[in-house]
């Protein structure tokens, strides 16, 4: 049965001002899963409007650091009661294997609660050096109405980098989740309001980026924009928020150099470089789609490559034997089609893949796909395909493998493969990204900062660094003089 999901605004559930709904899909079988209540610049004036109500006069504002904390504590532990469940939802919301979900997204959306919740008291200012006569300090207080415009490939942990530090911080929110995948999300926030968050904390408006989006981005009483997506629509946001001068963070787009030399542990390096370009079905802003491999190891290197690539199990994201899912939507499977054929085309062999997976029942399934004869100024290895599409190019030396692979508009991550610990070192001080894995890939941390450089985009999410980002600093000057 098709489930019906409304706004959620203020604490209550409530119908679009317009009375439009859109379609939810299940990308795993191109069938329709919910109907979903579409948003407009009116439902998203009347979300702002509670989440300032709440910040401004709320008993989130009186509520104290630690009782904050509490209670992101208790949604987190409500979270990890209904693991399963979510995991489930997101899975027929994205089409990432339910094993996936299960073991990765979920616990690492959870871990990220939990995280802030425990900074929620440790929001700190410095007391500043100061004459005789006067004492100076600063607070660290929060920005106020948080927008956060969040992407449709990991809608569960990518919402929580947005709202728990944004809330730890003491700010309300309102979220636009992906048209394409907006159930997860709606369902999450039933679990907040379970555990008592106070209405209008937490507000989220479904719909559409050129509607719902803009009108969030451009609000004029919203303080900050949050956003995760590509970097042409990254673009628009920043444009957007710049009518009312409102700080913007960005995580976009990346065409992340995996990097393997010729003394790297190499069943590790094939394992790991196949898990960061094929894991959820290569739509992560961060996968190594560019893959360099010393020329000396090539061959050796794509024969395991290949044949790890060709093991690599498709199907159904809800059998717990599915390696990689459906791609988001017949959209995106022809936009990955398109790619295929500017690559062959641009004279890339295509080794394995490149073509939609033969099967009965519905979805958008795509096959593991490795082109080969690649060099850097193909479109292929140049523009960001978010698919399982791997580009493999040679490379000679440290110094070529760097010069290659800071050729790019992107820099959001990179992986370098070596036992040669100084060559690590000198590798990871040459790229230009803002996070470099040695000797694995696409691993994250709660505690560890994630952003990018150039056109991936600026700020940083996760860590201690994100709170920094949802609050401002405030100087307090008193004048200790009698007179």
């Amino acid at each position: 049965m098709v489930k019906k999901y409304q706004l959620f605004i203020d604490g209550k559930w409530v119908d679009a001002i317009s009375g439009k709904t859109f379609e939810s899909v299940n990308p795993g079988s191109g069938e329709v899963h919910a109907i979903v209540a579409e948003a407009g610049a009116d439902d998203v004036n009347r979300a702002v409007r509670a989440a300032r109500k709440a910040f401004e006069s709320g008993p989130w504002t009186k509520m104290t650091p630690s009782d904050r904390g509490r209670l992101l504590y208790k949604a987190a532990q409500k979270m990890w009661e209904k693991a399963d469940f979510l995991a489930e939802v997101e899975s027929q919301d994205n089409g990432l294997p339910i094993s996936d979900t299960k073991s990765i997204a979920i616990p690492a959306t959870i871990d990220v609660l939990e995280f802030y919740a425990g900074l929620a008291n440790k929001v700190q200012g410095e007391t500043l050096a100061s004459p005789n006569n006067r004492f100076n300090y600063t607070l660290r207080e929060p920005l106020g109405v948080i927008g956060a415009i969040v992407p449709w490939n990991f809608p569960l942990m990518l919402t929580m980098w947005k709202l728990a530090p944004a809330l730890a911080a003491g700010n309300t929110i309102v979220i636009k989740p992906a048209e394409q995948t907006p159930v997860s999300i709606l369902e999450l926030v039933k679990l907040f309001q379970e555990v008592g968050i106070p209405d209008g904390v937490i507000n989220v408006v479904t719909g559409f980026g050129e509607t719902a989006g803009q009108a969030l981005a451009s609000h004029p009483d919203v303080d900050k924009i949050a956003f995760t997506g590509s970097t042409k629509t990254g673009q628009l946001i920043m444009q957007a928020a710049s009518k009312n001068l409102k700080p913007v963070s960005l995580e976009l787009g990346g065409k992340s150099p995996n990097i393997v030399f010729d003394d790297a542990s190499l069943e590790k390096a094939v394992n790991m470089s196949a898990f960061g370009i094929y894991f959820a079905q290569g739509q992560v802003c961060a996968a190594g789609s560019r893959l360099f491999v010393q020329e000396s190891i090539y061959d050796k290197f794509m024969d395991l490559f290949i044949k790890k690539a060709n093991s690599i199990r498709v199907g159904n994201p809800l059998d717990q034997s599915t390696e990689m899912g459906p791609q988001i939507s017949e959209e995106h499977l022809k936009k990955i089609e398109h790619y295929v054929a500017v690559g062959l085309d641009e004279g890339a062999r295509l080794t394995i893949g490149g073509k939609r997976l033969n099967k009965e029942a519905n979805g958008y399934y795509f096959t593991p796909t490795v082109f080969e004869n690649v060099t850097n100024d193909m479109t292929i290895a140049r523009e960001e395909i978010f698919g399982p599409v791997v580009s493999v190019i040679k490379f000679k030396d440290e110094e070529d493998a760097l010069i290659k692979a800071n050729d790019t508009i992107y820099g959001l991550a990179a992986g370098i493969w070596t036992n040669n610990l100084k060559r690590a070192h000198r590798m990871a001080r040459g790229l230009k990204a803002g996070t470099v894995w040695v000797n694995t890939y696409s691993l994250l941390d709660s505690a560890a900062p994630f952003g990018g450089t150039k056109q991936s985009g600026f700020g940083r999410e996760l860590g201690v660094q994100a709170m920094e980002m949802y609050t401002q600093t405030k100087h307090v000057w008193i004048d200790l003089n009698e007179n």
